[in-house]
């Protein structure tokens, strides 16, 4: 009977200690495909070091923790390439295996790629605290669902600093990001230099960052660096196309005799520069006028030993006629014989702070489980149409770190719940699947803000826990400071006119109303009607009298369009208001006060991550928050894309973090 209460105490004890490792000191993203905690951990001591790939790299890793390599050490990391590894489904050639345990990790791979992820892996199953490195015993089989997982800058529209492009990359390939797209030449300018057309990159032929490109020199140390940080950049030179800065330099159309010579020189320079597989040369937005161009372009690339990438909706391929498309808008469709990009719903210039990545969190990668032969995976990009005049904003505003991280587990893991097509950017209910997937993904992905991303652009907050309740909308006849029942009393149901307005709840610091691109991506309506006005309300508890500050916004500005700020007083140009405790929130001063619409004049602050938080005093218990949401048109002529939707969110008076301890809940339910 004794040894029997032992064995069970002990089984017991071993439950409590894989329920408190799972949720505890596990904060992996992406997630590994297959992933099993063991009881004992690594401590990072003297260490035998025996690997047949990157020494160096290994070298650094120990030392940089506090490491010793000692051949005679009685712990040792262990590194193996093998033929096969059992278990592996797809991608194996970026798979890898990895046992950490009391005295040995072990990590076996068929190629370096694999080794580096597996590096990766162990980084993140580091323990944080002030003693030795110490990491997590677990047992790991995983792969990538998806060989391609990255992002665009497109730096021909507006020049970032080679400092800031190596930034993203190295951050990113720790979450096993592995493409990096370079899209370098636009109307605007040819950012890559020219020894042959030294013209080219003149600031007479420069309409916006005039001076601003990046040398030969540079654009060969990005392709190592990002080597080095196994990524693979493509770079991208749109033809015939987006090529108005060609055009001014050499006064000839892209497509005419002459303007074909020319490019064929400037191929010729682009390959030498390249040392890399593939060449994306663009072929969207754009009416052929030639038919020979875009064939004769591909096999000229071709014959220069690299592989070539199309926007698709572009020019039109068969199969064998180009190696690879890539999906831009809506009407991109994957071709049977081509392998595909998908980039058709991740253009990060038009997502909401909050909103979007919910959409993009759960979302099937052109719908499908997991790559193939014909689906390589998904790239975000980030178009900057409109001038931004800080890098900090661009990385900012386009949220671009968060989304990052979602896609990162996305394309590694595979799966999801829909294509943009089913909740979209609204959450489930608490108790399904997806809501408890979401909150998982959210709370690694704070884990690393706050470990990490210190002095990155990083605004994003928790908002699994921000719950609303919001009313049918009223018909407003185009009277957008109409006033309706709600602004008089707080309830589930209305009655108005003879009709019954009822009340359902949602989840998130950021709800649409209506999606900025309208029914393609399901919001909180589903059939949502111009002139109509809606209301959401919370209760917030807070512990104690505090004064804290607010993220509110009730149009999120795209990076991509030439609206105009509103009007001094005013949220926006729908009369949306809020009142915290019935005391009304004016907005901020707009710092951007043109009445001429213009991509090349930056907005200011109109993005409420963009400057400093709302001041507002919460009483000590509950606190009413309450919106007023009208809309008139879904375009007018102040904004094109009218994004009916709020944010509204208490965080720290700096903006850096969420207020702890504070309850969100319409019903007051603690």
């Amino acid at each position: 009977m004794k040894n029997k209460q032992i064995f069970l105490i002990s089984f017991l004890i071993c439950l409590c200690m894989f329920a408190t490792v799972r949720a505890g000191d596990y904060h992996l993203l992406p997630k590994p495909q297959k992933f099993a905690p063991l009881a004992s951990g690594f401590v990072l001591d003297k260490v035998e070091l025996s690997t047949p790939v990157l020494r160096q790299e290994w070298e650094a890793f120990i030392t940089q923790r506090g490491g010793v390599i000692d051949s005679k050490a009685r712990c040792r990391i262990e590194v193996n390439l093998v033929s096969s590894l059992p278990g592996v489904m797809l991608n194996v050639d970026e798979a890898y295996t990895l046992k950490v345990e009391g005295k040995r990790i072990k990590i076996e791979a068929v190629s370096q790629r694999g080794v580096y992820w597996a590096m990766q892996t162990l980084a993140q199953l580091q323990k944080n605290g002030s003693g030795k490195a110490t990491f997590s015993g677990c047992d790991v089989v995983d792969w990538p669902a998806f060989r391609v997982r990255g992002f665009m800058q497109d730096v021909g529209r507006s020049y970032i600093s080679m400092d800031e492009l190596k930034r993203e990359i190295e951050m990113l390939s720790r979450f096993k990001i592995n493409v990096f797209h370079w899209h370098l030449t636009e109307n605007q300018s040819w950012r890559l230099e020219s020894k042959i057309f030294p013209m080219l990159n003149d600031s007479i032929n420069t309409t916006r960052m005039s001076g601003k490109y990046y040398t030969l020199e540079e654009a060969k140390e990005l392709v190592a660096f990002c080597k080095a940080h196994n990524v693979m950049l493509i770079p991208e030179f749109d033809m015939p196309g987006h090529s108005e800065a060609f055009v001014r330099t050499f006064r000839h159309d892209m497509q005419s005799p002459e303007g074909m010579k020319i490019l064929k020189l400037l191929l010729d320079e682009v390959c030498d520069t390249f040392d890399v597989p593939y060449l994306h040369i663009g072929t969207d937005e754009v009416q052929f006028t030639n038919a020979r161009f875009v064939p004769e372009m591909v096999a000229y690339v071709r014959a220069k030993g690299k592989k070539v990438i199309s926007w698709n909706p572009g020019w039109h391929y068969k199969p064998g006629e180009i190696d690879m498309t890539h999906l831009w808008s809506y009407r991109g469709k994957a071709q049977p014989g081509i392998p595909a990009i998908d980039s058709k719903f991740h253009y990060l210039n038009h997502f909401d702070t909050f909103g979007d990545i919910i959409a993009l969190y759960n979302s099937r990668i052109y719908n499908v489980n997991q790559g193939s032969d014909d689906m390589a995976g998904v790239i975000l990009a980030i178009w900057n149409d409109r001038v931004v005049d800080k890098e900090w904003n661009m990385i900012l505003e386009n949220n671009f770190y968060p989304n990052m991280l979602a896609i990162a587990e996305r394309a590694w893991q595979g799966g999801g719940t829909e294509y943009f097509d089913k909740n979209g950017t609204i959450l489930p209910s608490e108790n399904t699947e997806e809501f408890k997937a979401f909150a998982d993904f959210e709370n690694r992905m704070l884990w690393y803000k706050e470990h990490w991303f210190g002095g990155y652009p990083f605004a994003y907050v928790k908002q699994t826990n921000v719950k609303w309740r919001i009313t049918d909308a009223f018909p407003n006849g185009g009277q957008l400071t109409k006033v309706f029942p709600p602004e008089t009393e707080l309830s589930k149901t209305y009655t108005y006119e003879g009709n019954e307005y009822t009340t359902r709840t949602a989840t998130g610091a950021g709800i649409y109303l209506r999606h900025v691109w309208g029914k393609l991506v399901p919001a909180f309506y589903k059939d949502p009607e111009e002139n109509h006005t809606a209301y959401a309300y919370t209760w917030v508890y807070s512990p104690k009298s505090q004064y804290v500050g607010a993220w509110v916004e009730f149009q999120n500005y795209g990076r991509s369009e030439m609206d105009l700020a509103p009007l001094p007083g005013t949220w926006d140009y729908k009369s949306s208001r809020i009142w915290v405790n019935d005391k009304e929130l004016l907005p901020p001063l707009w710092t951007a006060t043109h009445r001429k619409k213009s991509n090349e004049i930056a907005l200011g602050n109109e993005n409420c991550v963009a400057r400093p938080p709302v001041p507002v005093h919460l009483n000590k218990g509950w606190n009413k928050v309450l919106l007023k949401l009208p809309v008139g048109r879904f375009s007018t002529p102040e904004v094109r894309l009218v994004k009916w939707m709020f944010t509204t969110v208490f965080v720290t008076l700096d903006g850096e973090k969420a207020v702890e301890d504070l309850i969100y809940s319409p019903d007051k339910i603690k």
